[in-house]
């Protein structure tokens, strides 16, 4: 799809729909409070610093304007669906209520289920699309595209992601060179948070590469707790699992490939992920449960049995992205002190860094809906959901400050600084029935596999076979 993305960076799927759901919800209700001690892998690059006129470098809109002009559309209603919940949702209905106090527009948002796909499918085969939808996945705008649902961005918005956005993010919007997706939110998905007292307690340090991260979980394991959670209930996590590890193992070029199944999962490099992913999914003793415990264990479970049960953790570390946060909330951990975190180790020559995201779509063009895009591609709309925390904007031009403690600043200025330089999630890359849909495809291939770690060709057979089949190749 994108063979010439040059970005290493950054919800959660379920096998039942409302945890799935939850997991998107999870993404940006999280509490940003990330351990002073994380540091991101992040190349030169613009440093995020804010300057267009309407922010006046505190976080705040200045009073001397806003930094992009809106047409007025008194009469003008619009529809915007998301599978957005909880206060994700809420905080997303402020930026919305801004769009309609500048332009007199009405903004409905319109709750909509996962797969995001099926349910806009549905819309639209009743007449009744929303005018806009925020789609999760690149793979999924690939789709809406295909289909003849999604409308090119317009003049406005494009100029907007020109002055604000790397060329990487304007890139994962593309569909064969035209732009129809506006990146409006974003999330680092390279985290392995730890118990703090299990590691004190084991006398274990925070390890830089695989090959520290094995001997660190050894040495968990040697004090008497289980090293890791995995949440095998959920197919998402394990597909991230893996993006981290092929990323960092294989390279971003091969990775592209994959992505865009011009390599097949047969090939060597799926082969040395798989039996480096099976060093720790195979080992009985690291994972919490075993593979039968583990495909049991539900994203949320896999973290708060992390953080709870004092000295004696069912496990003392858990993968998984910055939304991580809102789990640790359910315990009475503190991040920062109880629970802190490290990127996830370099297994091949770079540390991984993959991101998600979340981008707006229009499926009926109109001045509004384009106004609403242009708005969304604008620091305006972005500074409103970072002051209100648990968000992660990829666009370069809002002010740091706007973001609500030190800890957020310091995780957005990474990600600004690493400009081109992240990974998009793969799975999300995919057309979703390989890599977006509970109980098929790569979801169900790498349960199968974290059941049965030593059966590698068998496992990239059946994932080569449900991508072919996914991607329409037919072989």
């Amino acid at each position: 799809m994108r063979s010439n993305l040059r970005v290493r960076r950054s919800p959660n799927h379920s096998t039942n729909h409302s945890t799935y759901r939850s997991r998107r919800a999870a993404q940006a209700a999280a509490a940003a409070v990330i351990a002073g001690a994380l540091t991101l892998t992040a190349c030169s690059g613009d440093n995020g610093d804010n300057k267009d006129k309407g922010n006046d470098g505190t976080g705040k809109e200045s009073s001397s304007g806003d930094t992009v002009t809106l047409p007025k559309l008194d009469g003008s209603s619009l529809e915007v669906a998301a599978v957005w919940t909880g206060g994700e949702q809420a905080n997303f209905k402020k930026v919305l209520a801004e769009f309609e106090k500048r332009t007199g527009a009405k903004v409905t948002f319109v709750p909509a289920q996962d797969p995001i796909i099926n349910f806009l499918g549905s819309k639209i085969a009743g007449g009744k699309p929303p005018d806009v939808a925020m789609l999760p996945q690149p793979g999924a705008i690939k789709q809406a595209v295909d289909k003849k649902w999604a409308k090119p961005i317009g003049a406005e918005a494009q100029a907007e992601l020109s002055k604000n956005y790397s060329q990487g993010w304007q890139d994962i919007g593309k569909v064969n060179g035209k732009q129809y997706g506006v990146y409006y939110k974003a999330a680092n998905k390279s985290l392995i948070w730890y118990n703090a007292k299990a590691f004190e307690n084991a006398g274990a340090k925070e390890p830089t590469t695989w090959k520290d991260l094995l001997s660190t979980a050894q040495t968990i394991y040697d004090s008497g707790v289980t090293p890791f959670s995995v949440a095998g209930a959920d197919g998402w996590p394990l597909t991230d699992w893996f993006e981290n590890v092929y990323l960092s193992q294989a390279g971003p070029e091969k990775y592209d490939q994959l992505a865009q199944h011009k390599i097949k999962w047969t090939d060597p490099s799926v082969k040395q992920a798989l039996t480096t992913l099976a060093q720790i999914w195979g080992k009985k003793d690291f994972v919490a449960g075993g593979a039968a415990g583990a495909l049991q264990t539900e994203f949320p479970a896999s973290v708060t049995q992390t953080f709870t049960g004092g000295d004696q953790p069912k496990s003392a570390m858990v993968y998984e992205g910055d939304f991580v946060q809102v789990n640790i909330g359910e315990t009475k951990a503190k991040v920062g002190t109880d629970a802190k975190v490290f990127p996830f180790p370099t297994v091949g020559s770079t540390a991984p860094v993959v991101s998600g995201g979340d981008a707006a779509v229009i499926l009926k063009d109109s001045k509004a809906a384009q106004a609403l895009a242009t708005f969304l591609a604008s620091p305006d709309a972005a500074t409103i959901q970072a002051k209100l925390g648990g968000y992660l904007s990829p666009n370069k031009n809002v002010p740091n400050s706007a973001y609500p403690n030190a800890v957020q600043q310091k995780i957005a200025k990474a990600l600004i600084a690493a400009g081109d330089d992240f990974r998009f999630d793969m799975s999300d890359q995919t057309p979703q029935a390989f890599g977006g849909t509970p109980g098929k495809g790569e979801w169900k291939d790498l349960q199968d596999f974290l059941k049965n770690p030593t059966d590698v060709a068998g496992a990239q057979a059946k994932l080569e076979k449900d991508a072919a089949a996914a991607y329409g190749s037919g072989s």
